[in-house]
């Protein structure tokens, strides 16, 4: 290895290519810093590589497989659908080639720097950036660390060739005839939903007694039904314990309320949460503050104890979303260039690419109550509008929750079709204050599935005209 004997001087130097580093570093560049971007890996983190994208695109294409194939009720039908997974692969790694193309040239639009190699510490403005040939230093007058998470490891499921993380998951060449899959939380049932339209007979095993938890009951109801049509096997209460690999399959052994079971498949996809990748950075060796499980902690303007030293991500407190990573790393550039710019989470939406999608922001009713609000609610079935009809897609509602006396919209909870775009205007309507008048008075196209947004709004001022209300 080549060491450099001087350091490379940089404005703010941004440790992580991903959602949050990359647009930190482009929001930077913007407010006129000189910025150099590290990652020991590709542009655009695990978002765009390993993660959010590519799962994406394969749920779509497992969507496209699936109505090719049950569409006789509408008078259409094919023969010979088949699906040639390597080719599903190709055009995935194609849509992922394309986003990460364009990060590359935003990089290069505005003058950011890349450069490729694991990132240490050497001091509060020194970091050393090293690869297998090269080492060189960079000294900053800033640096946002950007660094992701990485899946959590269970020692009786090593990763292997049979035993797999999303990543791995993401990555098959084949369609297995057997997946068995350990977490029932959004990863786990959006990959093995996916899997379950190609083929895959799917086996879910969740330790807790919903899947999904952390989502109100009512919401994954139905995506326990679609679960259950895709002939996929769900356990909940059920503790994965060990697992006995062969050539060509996979056994695990689990119990569920205290009684064995055990089942075989070709691979085994434990997505039991994610870790933060804050332990081979020396960190600690500045003086930066974690906590035991080495999550950074940071003030209101994404400031960790180290006053030029921020952090955002998977890394600091909070959900591990890729849309919050953005947020933060806009502000932390904000708060670099002198802007009072500070983190607010109250509008942060959580969404699940399950069948059908699940989407929240702001409070559920239960968490307004808890607060001791008086509350006024409003649901509205798909099933009554008129595009979900003609979409096929007519399961699900939204439900909106709102401060009795005011008004006020404080949250809302879909499920159904395109729950992951009809939460953005929700979630406008709690960051902006608007009350349910403001959302019913708002006129929407019709037909459209907006509409269910407005009549859902209507039906807690008890004005609901496609609903009979009691």
């Amino acid at each position: 290895m080549v060491v450099g004997d001087f350091s490379t001087e940089v404005d703010v130097l941004v440790i992580g290519a991903g959602p949050g580093g990359y647009v930190a570093a482009i929001r930077a560049a913007q407010l006129g810093k000189s910025v150099v971007v590290v990652d020991k890996d590709e542009v655009g983190g695990v978002c765009l590589n390993r993660g959010c994208i590519p799962s994406k695109a394969l749920i779509s294409a497992a969507h496209r497989y699936e109505v090719m194939k049950e569409s006789e009720e509408m008078g259409l039908s094919a023969e010979g659908v088949k699906v040639d997974f390597g080719k599903v692969q190709a055009w995935k790694e194609g849509v992922v080639k394309k986003l990460t193309g364009g990060v590359s040239g935003l990089f290069k639009g505005n003058k950011i720097k890349f450069v490729s190699g694991d990132a240490y510490f050497v001091d509060e403005t020194t970091v050393s950036v090293s690869d297998e040939d090269n080492a060189e230093r960079f000294k900053f007058n800033h640096c946002i660390v950007a660094t992701g998470s990485r899946p959590i490891e269970l020692k009786p499921f090593p990763y292997g060739e049979r035993i797999v993380s999303s990543t791995g998951a993401l990555a098959l060449q084949e369609v297995p005839k057997r997946m068995i899959v350990i977490g029932g939380g959004y990863i786990g049932v959006e990959l093995g939903q996916t899997y379950a339209k190609f083929g895959t007979k799917v086996t879910i095993l969740e330790g807790t007694d919903q899947i999904l938890p952390g989502f109100e009951p009512e919401l994954t109801r139905l995506v326990d039904r679609k679960l259950k049509k895709l002939d996929v096997d769900v356990h909940t209460n059920a503790m994965a314990k060990e697992s006995n690999v062969t050539d060509d399959e996979v056994t695990v052994k689990f119990e569920v309320n205290g009684e064995a079971q055990e089942v075989t498949a070709d691979y085994v996809l434990v997505t039991v949460g994610r870790r933060p990748n804050t332990d081979e950075l020396g960190l600690e060796n500045i003086g930066v503050k974690m906590s035991d499980r080495g999550v950074i902690e940071i003030d209101e303007q994404c400031r960790t104890s180290v006053s030029n030293i921020y952090a955002i991500g998977d890394i600091v407190p909070g959900f591990a979303l890729a849309h919050k990573a953005s947020y933060e790393g806009k502000v932390a550039a904000e708060a670099i260039a002198g802007h009072k710019s500070v983190i607010d989470y109250k509008c942060i939406p959580a969404v699940v690419f399950s069948d059908p999608e699940i989407a929240g922001v702001g409070m559920t009713e239960k968490e307004a109550k808890e607060q001791g609000i008086e509350v006024a609610t409003g649901r509205f079935n798909f099933a009554a509008n008129g595009r979900a009809l003609a979409l096929e897609a007519g399961e699900g509602f939204v439900k909106l929750v709102a401060n009795k006396e005011t008004g006020v919209v404080l949250g809302a909870q879909i499920v159904g079709p395109e729950a992951s775009n009809l939460i953005a205007e929700l979630g406008l309507a709690v960051e902006m204050g608007a009350t349910l008048e403001d959302v019913a008075l708002t006129i929407h196209a019709h037909p459209s599935l907006g509409e269910v947004v407005m009549e859902t709004a209507e039906a807690a001022l008890g004005q609901a005209v496609h609903m009979i209300q009691k």
